[in-house]
């Protein structure tokens, strides 16, 4: 029988150009797919038939509810170690395997973009190229870095990128999270801060944080109100660590400027009120988005499926007690 193998949420359309998927056989056929499901209803006819699912990191959800409604599933090859939207004791208990790929290069690739945004935003970049593309010249007036603090939200493995990032900008660098010591953030030439004091003294605000139920909405209105006139907040962690409608209120009000790569729904829909805010820079979702990881992506998700099928899996996230269907 041919194995039915559903390539997720490829944006790019290179999933098939970045591994070889020829390693699988002939017995199997791919399908790619290039567009987000609107619905679950969507997803479920489309993908009913499918034995395996290659998901793109959270682009798509795997509830219970959609599970029951795949009967043929047998294998997920997710990429990236960390998932949280999948039920994967629901999945295991229908015999499905759930395998992960290499994490991707995070650690550089997350923070390049956070400091792409940390530039746009304050020297306003795509607003004046688009002024030069359409014949005009410079209208704004930007800020420098050098000198101004960053308050860094979260001074893990991103973060404290991000620290010796801004000391090469000649930044003052303040931290604070719920579990940060002094000692961690002196470690990576950082002073430790409360929550307060990080949003009142930062001119940079840049979020490095988890997505949990206390870390949701991490930064609200009184977060935001405590920024300086004009001060920059950064998000490229998770949409949800920011209370969307308090950001809107902000922007419109022009009391601080916003640069986000993440969203609490994605893609954004097109009509949303964050397309057309002022003030801030979008970009889709675009951290982990480099060459180099989607290489080792869709080569570790190859090499998944050939060791699930040789009854080997690898990098398992999670697996039936019993074979599966």
């Amino acid at each position: 029988m041919t194995l039915k193998i559903a390539i997720l949420d490829d944006y790019q359309n290179v999933a098939m150009t970045l591994a070889d998927w020829g390693k699988l056989g002939h017995d199997v056929t791919v399908t790619v797919f290039n567009t987000n499901f609107g619905t679950e209803d969507e997803a479920a006819d489309t993908l009913r038939e499918f034995d395996v699912l290659c998901m793109m990191r959270e682009r798509m959800a795997l509830p219970a509810a959609l599970i029951d409604r795949l009967p043929n599933l047998k294998l997920v090859s997710v990429t990236g170690a960390r998932v949280r939207v999948i039920d994967l004791n629901h999945a295991t208990s229908k015999g499905i395997t759930i395998c992960h790929t290499y994490a991707g290069d995070s650690a550089h690739a997350t923070p390049e973009i956070a400091w792409g945004l940390i530039l746009a935003c304050a020297r306003f970049i795509p607003q004046e190229h688009g002024r030069v593309q359409h014949g005009g010249w410079q209208e704004t007036i930007g800020t420098k870095l050098g000198g101004k603090t960053i308050g860094i939200v979260g001074l893990g493995k991103l973060g404290s990128r991000m620290a010796r990032i801004a000391q090469a900008f000649e930044m003052n660098v303040i931290a604070w999270s719920q579990n940060l010591t002094a000692e961690r953030a002196a470690e990576h030439g950082a002073r430790l801060v409360d929550k307060h004091t990080l949003f009142a003294e930062a001119d940079v605000v840049s979020l490095h944080l988890i997505l949990s139920d206390r870390t949701r909405h991490i930064v609200a209105g009184p977060e935001i109100n405590q920024m300086k006139s004009q001060a920059i907040l950064i998000n490229t962690s998770r949409g949800p660590l920011i209370d969307e409608g308090a950001l809107l209120s902000a922007l419109h009000q022009s009391r601080i400027r916003a640069g986000l790569d993440v969203f609490d729904v994605e893609p954004l829909p097109t009509g949303h009120p964050l397309r057309n805010a002022p003030n801030c820079v979008l970009s889709p979702h675009l951290g982990y988005v480099t060459q180099e990881a989607y290489t080792k992506f869709y080569a570790d998700t190859v090499d998944n499926i050939l060791a699930w099928r040789a009854q080997a899996p690898v990098r398992v996230l999670a697996a039936p007690t019993i074979a599966g269907k």
